[in-house]
């Protein structure tokens, strides 16, 4: 298969790229395409006749959606439309990532895909509008919703990721204060990766699917976890969402259950502190070379 990629150097890019090494891949990062542009998005699109598209290009940055609405929107939802729109016009079947973050947190247990959205920040809000805008102008879609990604890669968006904020602060010796009122996900890039690929390879039914490492837990729990793995013996303190005074509404409870994919036999996410394990080790390994 041939498989174009947006958003090809980002942190879960890159790992997308990487998963699909055994096919024709082109990836498109953003020196080479803005899909804010949508003529630009069209042609290169048209030039290259991928049989898919994947989408990984996203405004991540939550604080910086609430400041900048705009440029949110225009990349998550129009710049999602653009993609739709070329895919439709050229016979592609479209995989587009979103977030956990278009849910409330109002539930008490994990969201299924068959939960009605209701984001409460700027950021959940134009990834659902993206949502939308790609079930609208792609009839074949794909949309894989994933939560609290980090990867070996740098995040283009945020420069690191939870993980390694944690770990340069334990190392040294800053005070170590963690939500443990909100709770999550935690995905490993390189896992949502392989699943992505699985998926495209089956063949997957049009739809929405949750992909992320389970069970779930908080950011606290997520925290001491990446402190044990490592080694050190730095303190986690936990501390209630309100302390923390971030300048966005997060929900409560974002935890995802891959149910569609269950449902096709092809769940292949593991639990998340296997993942996180994985993680540490390679990261180990990087360090080394």
């Amino acid at each position: 298969m041939k498989v174009a990629i947006f958003g090809a150097s980002g942190q879960l890019g890159h790992d997308v790229s990487s998963a699909f090494s055994g096919h024709d891949t082109v990836p498109l990062d953003h020196s080479r395409v803005d899909i804010r542009n949508a003529a630009d998005v069209a042609r290169v699109v048209g030039d290259e006749h991928p049989d898919w598209v994947v989408n990984c290009a996203a405004m991540t940055n939550v604080d910086a959606c609430e400041t900048k609405a705009l440029d949110a929107f225009e990349i998550n939802a129009l710049g999602a439309r653009h993609v739709a729109r070329a895919c439709a016009a050229h016979g592609a079947r479209l995989m587009h990532v979103s977030t956990d973050y278009v849910f409330d947190g109002a539930r008490s247990g994990a969201y299924t895909e068959d939960d009605p959205p209701r984001p409460i920040n700027v950021y959940g809000m134009s990834k659902l509008a993206g949502e939308w805008f790609v079930r609208a102008e792609s009839a074949p879609h794909v949309v894989v919703r994933t939560s609290g990604l980090y990867g070996i890669h740098p995040c283009r968006g945020k420069g690191t990721n939870f993980v390694e904020t944690i770990l340069a602060r334990a190392a040294s010796g800053g005070p170590l204060r963690v939500v443990s009122d909100e709770r999550l996900s935690p995905t490993f890039t390189e896992d949502l990766a392989r699943q992505m690929s699985a998926m495209i390879e089956r063949g997957v039914p049009a739809g929405v699917y949750h992909a992320v490492n389970p069970d779930g837990c908080s950011w606290h729990e997520f925290a001491l976890e990446i402190v044990r793995l490592a080694g050190l013996s730095a303190g986690v303190e936990p501390i209630r969402a309100t302390e923390w005074k971030s300048p966005t509404r997060r929900p409560a409870n974002s935890v995802l259950r891959n149910q569609a994919l269950g449902a096709l036999g092809l769940d292949v996410m593991p639990q998340w502190r296997d993942a996180l394990e994985r993680y540490m080790a390679r990261r180990s390994e990087a360090a080394r070379r």
